[in-house]
Order: C-alpha cells, then sequence, then structure tokens
C-alpha cells in the first residue's frame, strides 16, 4: 500500500507587493521574521493575547453601531460573547485555545471585560461620532510603493480636522520605545495625507493594558516627509534582500513570543529553501 506523507503541503511563496505599519516593523525588528512572514508564510497558530485583542477591537467597533445615549459599559459588555461566537465561526480553529478547559475560557473572557470597562475610563464613546472605524487605507507613493493597512477609528470634528484613533490591548510602552509604537500612526497619517490630501490634526493611541493610558501626537508636513523618506529606505532595503535572499535574523526582545524559532539560526534553526529567483520584479523597483 503506497502510503501519503501526513505533513502539510508548503505555501506557495509570495512576492511582496507593498507595505503595512506590520510588516515594516517585522523587517526593522528581524529581516528574517519579515522573510518567514511575507515571502515563505509560514503558518503561526493563533494566540490567546492577539485573539483577545481581535475580541475587544470588535466590541468597541460595534458599540458604534448604537445611538450616543445606548453606547454603556453594559452594552458594551454584552456584545462580548456575540463577538466571540462570531469569530469562532469564521475561524474554527480559534477553539483551540481553550479545547478542555472551560474555566481558562472564562478568565480568557473576564480578562477582556476588564479591558472594555476600562476603555470607559480613557474615552467617553456617548461624545464620540466616529467617520470611519476599521477603514481600509491604501496609497501608491510617487515610487510606485504601495502604502496599506487598516485604521481602527477616524473622528473629525465639527470644524473638519481629522483624528486617527488606534487600540491597543497591551499596557502602554517606555519612552524609550514610544516612538516605535507612534511609527505605526504616523505610517497611516501620511497614507491619509497621500490619498486625501489631509494631514490629520492628531494621533491617538489608546492604551487598554496596565492601568490605561492615551498617547497622543499632532503631526506636521515635516514629520511626515520624514516617514516617507524612511520609508522609502526601507523597502530600498527589502529589494535588496528580496535579491539576493539574503534576510538575517536579529535577536531581540521578541524572540521570547516568536513562533519560527524552529527557522531561525539564532535558535539552532534553519529556514526554508529561499524561495525567489535571485533577480525579482517588485512594485517600484527594476529587476
Amino acid at each position: 500500500m503506497q502510503q501519503t506523507d501526513p505533513s502539510p503541503a508548503p505555501r506557495p511563496a509570495a512576492r511582496p507587493t507593498g507595505l503595512s505599519p506590520s510588516r515594516a516593523g517585522d523587517f526593522m525588528t528581524c529581516p528574517l521574521l519579515y522573510r518567514l512572514r511575507v515571502i515563505d508564510r509560514l503558518p503561526e497558530p493563533p494566540s490567546a493575547a492577539a485573539t483577545r485583542g481581535t475580541l475587544v477591537h470588535a466590541v468597541l467597533e460595534r458599540l458604534f453601531d448604537h445611538p450616543p445615549a445606548e453606547r454603556t459599559p453594559e452594552r458594551a459588555l454584552g456584545l462580548l460573547g456575540p463577538q466571540w461566537e462570531r469569530l469562532l465561526g469564521e475561524r474554527p480553529e480559534l477553539a483551540e485555545l481553550f479545547p478542555d478547559a472551560p474555566e481558562e475560557l472564562a478568565g480568557w473572557l473576564a480578562d477582556a471585560e476588564k479591558l472594555v470597562r476600562r476603555w470607559f475610563r480613557l474615552e467617553d464613546p456617548t461624545r464620540l461620532h466616529p467617520v470611519e472605524r476599521e477603514l481600509y487605507v491604501e496609497t501608491a507613493l510617487a515610487s510606485g510603493l504601495l502604502l496599506r493597512g487598516y485604521i481602527d477609528r477616524v473622528d473629525v470634528a465639527p470644524s473638519g480636522e481629522v483624528r486617527l484613533v488606534d487600540y491597543k490591548t497591551g499596557r502602554a510602552p517606555s519612552r524609550d520605545f514610544e516612538g516605535r509604537a507612534m511609527f505605526q500612526m504616523k505610517f497611516y497619517a501620511l497614507v491619509v495625507w497621500r490619498w486625501r490630501g489631509v494631514v490629520p490634526k492628531r494621533l491617538q493611541l489608546v492604551y487598554l493594558g496596565g492601568g490605561g493610558d492615551v498617547v497622543t501626537y499632532d503631526p506636521d508636513e515635516a514629520d511626515l516627509l520624514a516617514v516617507e523618506r524612511k520609508l522609502e529606505a526601507l523597502w530600498e532595503a527589502i529589494s535588496a534582500a528580496v535579491a539576493t535572499g539574503d534576510f538575517p535574523a536579529t535577536r531581540n526582545r521578541l524572540c521570547d513570543w516568536c513562533d519560527h524559532k524552529a527557522s531561525c539560526p539564532e535558535f539552532g534553526g534553519t529556514p526554508p529553501p529561499y524561495p525567489l529567483p535571485a533577480t525579482v520584479t517588485i512594485p517600484g523597483k527594476e529587476s
């Protein structure tokens, strides 16, 4: 009898087509991580922390479906169960997070409830009137580099001033890492500026972990031009890595949570064979 290989078939290689804040952050943190996620597309198991963040984001997004007077903590907490069921329906593999431990699921949901309650101490949804939620934005720079991503919330004041808001379910970073966290928001501000011709008045990060915190920054055109130059330089580096296959591993404080240690030389692993030819064409670059 012919035996079949039970291992899953490798995913086809993908060529980079643009940048999102997350993938830009991956390359700056560890080029090998960028390669394993973007080019090799190695699967990553769901994590309880990331899934809790997805659940809380969904609750805060759906809360604004209700009129201001009904945006209460009780209404928001009532959305947790239905949104968790919706996520399970869309991604059945999430059930593997709590296979035979209902008490763990209950504790996990209780932690999500704390994050939602804390949000009400940081913002008053009865006074907010978002014009967009989970807004997909995309624009191509003059060089051809495609920038894209999702903005959690866009507020517009009666005067026309724009505020971009992002929810973070972790705790606020230390001052040493605050600039790196705000880089994501400056990325979005650049996209909005190049797409709509408007520089957002305020960028706001709402941290729900720890004691809760709100970090704001008011950008100007000079800030966004600097971000644009940084992204162009980053894309140059990615282009060179794609052409040569040289994606070095970089040890950093996030290694403890990495799903790809088995493919990382820093931990005795071996990356899969590089799947792209030595010379490739990617948007904005010549082969």
